[in-house]
């Protein structure tokens, strides 16, 4: 007696057909490696961009130590070169270099009291303006200062610390257009913004109805708190007009920051440092074929831990679309988000919009734990819930807009020795094997 029959609808059956198979994206890109349902896997988001299938560029990369996260960053950024492309990388951890020596790029080492400093209020662009300072160039340096500010505070500028912070970036930014003497703007610096919070002009005291004495006892914790960037253990870096001579036209600019890895102000001097990066974007030419620059903020966690510069920076990643870049945050697991702070908060729905801004996720293996964090704030199947704690090493679950991928990542032979973080335990290379696949399917 043979098997009983069995039914099923046409759509199950067509799981049956031996070619059929994911269609991919449909755009040219970097190759990241071999979808495991079939095919190559090539991601460009901004050719996706440009096709309506993504609403933005950014991206979010998730992954537990070892499982092959920062190895696909560091590819990716290595191929991208190959379409005229430029990275720029804030590096808490100085773990680019060999990424940067590859390049023939030097990081740029930020310490306290080093030789590099990076002026977070420098402006976009120098052109002339007839007006002299522009609204935008104080709104930035307040939002960002305020941000700043906030964070080292813990809470939320008051209205009179607010108004005494706009009055001050205002003059300090009028004087320094003034000094230029040309109608095109200049950048005031930190030192002078919390010289103009101490002693605030008497014009800007008589704006607000009140003294300098009143203005003066207005931004006198903002003061002391942006004092440390200047005169307090974390001088040195952001305290003073951007040093002369970065090569900020490589195609690869590295900021290290491993000499305040173990800092409490970490989250404090990366916005910092994203803030030079980004005003330095905004700035450039990037016109042309070679269209598009890929900022990474590893260890994002980092700024998410402050309700201040997490607000800073979910502003900074709606404009992605405007400024042709494509942020990428690199986080260890989906719970660092729900870390930022209590349940509910505004700080924790800022650090979940920041997900919500990420239109790409590349997920690597999560432990057991975080999967349920992960699957309402990813919108994972049942079946992607199941898969995720068991995802092999170089294999991540890619969410692109609303389609899903299961990417394994290839490395070319040539391309183990820029994305090696194992060599101080003794690993090596060859302790990973699937790196020595080559970077075709």
């Amino acid at each position: 007696m043979g098997n009983p029959a069995h039914e099923a609808t046409t759509r199950n059956l067509g799981a049956l057909y031996p070619f059929m198979a994911e269609a991919g994206m449909g755009v040219d890109g970097v190759l990241v490696g071999r979808d495991l349902l079939g095919g190559a896997f090539s991601y460009d988001p901004f050719a996706l961009y440009r096709r309506g299938l993504l609403t933005n560029p950014n991206m979010v990369v998730v992954g537990q130590i070892g499982r092959g996260k920062s190895a696909f960053v560091k590819t990716y950024l290595w191929r991208q070169a190959a379409f005229g492309r430029r990275a720029w990388v804030v590096d808490p951890k100085g773990e680019y270099g060999a990424l940067a020596a590859a390049w023939g790029v030097a990081p740029v080492a930020l310490r306290p009291g080093g030789r590099v400093r990076l002026n977070p209020l420098d402006t976009a662009t120098t052109a002339p303006s007839p007006a002299g300072v522009t609204d935008e160039d104080v709104r930035r340096r307040s939002e960002l200062l305020a941000s700043l500010s906030g964070a080292s505070l813990g809470r939320t500028l008051l209205p009179p610390e607010r108004s005494a912070l706009d009055l001050a970036v205002t003059e300090v930014s009028s004087r320094a257009t003034a000094r230029r003497g040309d109608g095109t703007r200049a950048s005031p610096t930190l030192p002078e913004v919390v010289d103009a919070l101490l002693h605030p002009a008497p014009a800007s005291a008589r704006a607000v109805g009140t003294d300098v004495a009143g203005l003066a006892a207005d931004g006198r914790h903002v003061a002391l708190e942006l004092r440390r960037l200047v005169a307090g253990d974390l001088r040195g870096m952001f305290d003073g007009p951007t040093t002369a001579g970065l090569r900020l036209d490589a195609p690869l600019v590295v900021l290290d920051m491993s000499a305040v890895y173990h800092s409490a102000a970490l989250g404090v001097l990366m916005t910092c440092a994203t803030a030079w990066l980004q005003a330095a974007l905004v700035g450039g030419d990037r016109s042309g074929p070679g269209d598009g620059v890929v900022l990474v903020v590893d260890a994002a966690w980092a700024i998410l831990a402050n309700l201040g510069v997490a607000r800073w920076l979910q502003s900074s990643w709606k404009l992605s679309r405007a400024r042709g870049v494509a942020n990428v945050a690199v986080l260890h697991r989906l719970s660092d988000l729900d870390a930022a702070g209590a349940s509910g908060s505004e700080q924790a729905g800022l650090a979940r919009g920041l997900l919500a801004d990420s239109e790409t996720r590349v997920v690597y293996a999560q432990a057991p734990g975080e999967v349920e964090r992960a699957t309402p704030l990813l919108g994972l199947s049942d079946t992607e819930a199941d898969l995720l704690p068991h995802l092999g090493r170089g294999v991540a679950l890619w969410k692109v807009g609303t389609r899903s991928f299961l990417v394994e990542h290839r490395l070319s032979p040539g391309e183990g020795a820029i994305v090696d973080t194992d060599a101080r335990m003794g690993g090596g290379p060859a302790a990973a094997p699937w790196r020595h696949a080559s970077a075709g399917p």
